[in-house]
C-alpha cells in the first residue's frame, strides 16, 4: 500500500518552489499594500491641507469684501471734505452781500458737480429733447407753441445717471398736442 498523502521524492522540490514563490508573492503583495497605504495617507494629508487652505482663502476673501464695503466711499467722502469746508466757511461769514454768497455757492456747486462727475455721476438735463420714459418722468403737459408734442419743455428736477445706470429720473414738463 502506498500512502498518497506523503509527497514522493520527485514532487517535493516542485512544492518547495511553489511555496517559496507563494511566499515571495505574499511578501510582494504586503509590500505593495504598505506602499499604497502610505500613498493613501499622503493623499489624505494633501487633501486636508488643500481643504484648510481653501477655507483660509474663503475667510480672507470674506474679510476683504467686508473691508471693501465698509470703506468703499472713502475716496468720495475724502473728495467731498473741501466742499463741506467751503459750505462751513460760507455759513460762518456774517453780513456778506448777496452776490458774494451767491458766488461762493456757485463755486461750491461746481466743485460738488466736478467730484460727482469724477465718480461716475452725470446729470440728466433733457430740455428740448423728446421724452424718454426710461430716463424722464413726465409730471405735467403744457402748451408750448413751436415745440413738437412729447418734447421736454421744462425740467422741474434734474435726473442723474451713475456709470450708465439711472439713479434718479428727471422730473419734466412735456409739450402737449396742439
Amino acid at each position: 500500500m502506498h500512502n498518497s498523502d506523503s509527497p514522493s521524492p520527485t514532487e517535493m522540490p516542485e512544492n518547495s518552489a511553489q511555496n517559496a514563490s507563494s511566499g515571495q508573492d505574499l511578501d510582494a503583495l504586503k509590500a505593495r499594500i504598505a506602499e499604497l497605504e502610505a500613498n493613501n495617507k499622503e493623499l489624505r494629508d494633501t487633501v486636508l491641507r488643500e481643504k484648510a487652505e481653501l477655507e483660509n482663502q474663503r475667510r480672507r476673501l470674506h474679510r476683504d469684501l467686508e473691508q471693501a464695503r465698509r470703506f468703499a466711499n472713502e475716496k468720495l467722502l475724502n473728495d467731498l471734505l473741501p466742499v463741506y469746508d467751503g459750505l462751513e466757511r460760507g455759513l460762518a461769514v456774517e453780513g456778506g452781500d448777496v452776490n458774494t454768497v451767491r458766488e461762493g455757492m456757485n463755486l461750491t456747486l461746481k466743485e460738488l458737480l466736478r467730484i460727482a462727475g469724477n465718480n461716475g455721476l452725470v446729470q440728466v438735463d433733457p430740455v428740448d429733447q423728446p421724452l424718454d420714459p426710461e430716463r424722464h418722468h413726465a409730471v405735467s403737459m403744457v402748451e408750448a407753441p413751436g415745440k413738437a408734442p412729447g418734447t421736454v419743455v421744462t425740467v422741474l428736477q434734474k435726473g442723474y445717471v451713475l456709470n450708465d445706470r439711472l439713479l434718479r429720473p428727471a422730473l419734466v414738463a412735456v409739450a402737449k398736442d396742439d
